[in-house]
């Protein structure tokens, strides 16, 4: 049906063949882990028996993403292109998390009081002329984006939710949504919104009712391999002043005389009003808590960007731990203090607005205090990783005299294996996980472990590999400078990457995206080129220069275009043809040594005698290299070079992993010199 209704139709027997491993998949209740190289065409292996079943069984399956635009891509491409081959149609729909949809009766609340958004009560009426003509109310088709402040207070909350008693119930953005989904077979969702319905599950909902998603039994996870960076974001918690003040003044503050905040408004109805009185002293404690908390983290932080708090650390970290305390302690009493008010609340007064919002800002509230807490009882939460972070405030949000400087502190899970057997693997009927980039090196066996799918009994797990169709042996050229300096000597190494990568840039008269794994160096090399280009013709471009979408525009459009970005890039980016003719790697992408996950994830491992540079490092270097080579051919008629700056390749002893994951192609050691001619030669020959 596809060579019917397509021009370019091609067969891809790897296609057919992953088709039929997926399908065996779902037939056999099983978990299948497939790697699919670039131009496999995995969307329609996964889509067509994935239709096919939910209508045929009358089930409901999940398609899990890592990107907005993939998810995009299947909803309006995909999807509809698959039920033209398939000849049937099948309902689905893409959910977003309920934060994503405007609220209206939050709205109108915060429009009784548009004068407290100061400065934006232009954008704030841009909002409410969208707000009347919107038929998604989703952020997403908004013409620009608001401020995170004020979406916050219009954007739909479970904890606000007043289900039907809701005078806007029938209109809700949400409902209609969810209700939408109850119908449909197909549900496209990201990552964090499925990990959001598998920590309820985890938690206490049945796998037969509706949590954040309607019920389902099958799950199609695409860029799998972004799975254990996705479940690690979501199952982490952290807080910071500005998170806590946040919520505080939204609750009660003080100017001159006049009390206000939603505290207040409910106290009028309150019988327990009269407790109101203690909040000014409470709140003043809790922000001068966090003063004093912040002050002794940056002492201990000194220099360091971030500080994992284990036994090496413990004793410098006792001030810091004695304020958490104290602090949890305050918010403890402030937010029992709020629950009083509310418990004094009489049933038929509860329908008040400022009930819902009391409501979301004391689980908040209670939320930084659980996180306080665990920092206190670090010691007997072994799967748990504890740090504090250094960040700045942007420049525009300064105020006059204002502190720049602020202190993240954040828990995340050691290990996220145990977490997705226990919700995704043990408890579904069928799981397939699909990527161009799960192997490292010759096994899945380091996918499998981390994402947990290793606890698979050893019948019930599939895997394959289904290689690229590309003619990458004709169309690609590898190359490694053998005089290139080791980036042990950082100085030396950075001086000759910034001659290197102009010449090849020279060598290829643009068209070319350099790879970076630190800002520092991207920076230095883009100034240098800058400098040393004067007579290139081309544009070039800088990752953080512009909003990501548009300076990858201007890449894609301008075929002379050089790109020099870093870690988002490296990953996602989509550019055929032309514009992306030579991809630069400018260093093996290892995971920076002071990250503190990544620290206690190694010594984890070194504590069961394993070796954590050869089961951690290299591994999670590969899966991000791949990505990285996997952003040259995208099409089969794509055709350039990958050169990769850092000879540990070649003289290293892990090298050899990371080369056995390059495919097939012209492969070159040589003089710096002979590469940039052999590149021209190749992309110009």
């Amino acid at each position: 049906p596809l060579s019917v209704i397509s021009e370019n139709f091609e067969e891809r027997p790897v296609q057919i063949e992953l088709l039929k491993h997926i399908a065996e998949t779902f037939n056999r209740n099983a978990v299948g882990v497939f790697e699919a190289g670039t131009g496999v065409g995995k969307s329609f292996a996964y889509l067509i028996p994935a239709i096919i079943w939910a209508l045929t069984n009358k089930e409901r399956i999940v398609v899990s993403t890592g990107t907005i635009n993939l998810q995009q891509q299947l909803c309006e491409k995909d999807i509809p292109q698959a039920q033209k081959i398939i000849g049937k149609n099948v309902k689905f729909i893409l959910m977003k998390g309920r934060q994503n949809y405007v609220c209206r009766r939050r709205f109108a609340d915060a429009s009784a009081q548009r004068e407290l958004f100061d400065d934006d009560t232009e954008i704030f009426d841009k909002i409410r002329e969208w707000v009347d003509s919107t038929v998604t109310g989703s952020r997403s088709d908004l013409s620009f984006v608001p401020p995170e402040g004020m979406w916050s207070r219009i954007n739909s909350e479970s904890d606000a939710c007043m289900g039907m008693r809701c005078p806007y119930h029938s209109e809700c953005f949400v409902m209609k949504m969810r209700k939408e989904a109850a119908g449909a077979n197909i549900l496209v969702v990201n990552h964090h919104l499925l990990f959001a319905d598998i920590e309820s599950r985890i938690h206490g909902v049945s796998y037969e009712d509706t949590a954040v998603l309607p019920p389902y039994r099958r799950i199609i996870f695409d860029e799998a391999h972004g799975i254990e960076s996705a479940a690690t974001s979501f199952f982490s918690e952290s807080f910071s002043r500005f998170k806590i003040t946040k919520q505080l003044n939204q609750l009660y503050r003080r100017r001159k005389n006049s009390e206000s905040g939603h505290l207040c408004t409910l106290a009028v109805l309150s019988s327990a009003e009269e407790n109101v009185a203690e909040a000014y002293e409470l709140v003043n404690r809790i922000k001068s808590d966090i003063t004093n908390l912040e002050t002794a983290a940056l002492d201990l932080l000194q220099k360091d960007f971030n500080l994992r708090l284990f036994a090496g650390t413990a004793r410098e970290f006792g001030p810091v731990l004695t304020l958490c305390n104290t602090l949890a302690s305050d918010l403890g009493k402030f937010t029992g203090l709020c629950r009083l008010i509310m418990e004094g609340v009489a049933e038929d007064d509860r329908m008040v607005p400022a009930f819902y919002e009391t409501k979301i800002l004391v689980r908040r509230l209670e939320d930084f205090s659980v996180v306080l807490r665990d920092f206190c009882e670090w010691e007997e939460k072994s799967d748990r990783v504890f740090w504090i972070c250094r960040k700045m405030l942007p420049k525009d949000m300064v105020k006059d005299g204002g502190e720049s400087v602020y202190v993240v502190f954040t828990e995340t899970p050691l290990d996220i294996a145990p977490l997705m057997n226990q919700g995704v693997f043990e408890p579904m009927e069928s799981v397939v996980c699909t990527s161009a980039t799960l192997k490292t090196g010759r096994d899945f066996n380091y996918w499998l472990r981390r994402s947990g799918a290793m606890f698979c009994e050893r019948e019930r797990l599939f895997t394959g590999e289904f290689p690229s169709p590309f003619p990458y042996e004709k169309n690609m050229l590898f190359a490694v400078p053998e005089d290139a300096p080791l980036p042990e000597d950082a100085y030396t190494f950075q001086q000759w990457v910034e001659s290197a990568v102009v010449r090849l840039i020279e060598a290829a008269e643009g068209r070319t995206l350099v790879l970076f794994t630190s800002y520092e160096s991207l920076k230095s090399s883009f100034n240098s080129a800058s400098r040393l280009l004067r007579n290139f013709d081309g544009i070039l471009l800088r990752q953080g220069s512009d909003d990501n979408s548009r300076i990858l525009e201007r890449f894609k459009n301008d075929v002379t275009s050089v790109l020099f970005a870093t870690d988002s890039f490296w990953q996602g980016v989509d550019v055929p043809g032309e514009s992306l003719s030579q991809v630069i790697i400018v260093k093996l992408p290892f995971a920076v040594p002071n990250d503190p996950v990544f620290t206690a994830r190694s010594e984890a491992v070194k504590k069961k005698g394993g070796s954590s540079f050869m089961e951690l490092s290299v591994p999670e270097a590969v899966i991000k290299f791949r990505q990285g080579l996997g952003r040259l051919m995208r099409r089969g008629s794509d055709r350039g070079a990958v050169v990769v700056l850092d000879r540990r390749l070649f003289v290293k002893q892990y090298g050899a992993v990371f080369m056995a994951t390059v495919p097939e192609c012209r492969r070159m050691y040589a003089p710096l010199e002979k590469i940039c001619s052999a590149v021209s030669d190749f992309i110009f020959g």
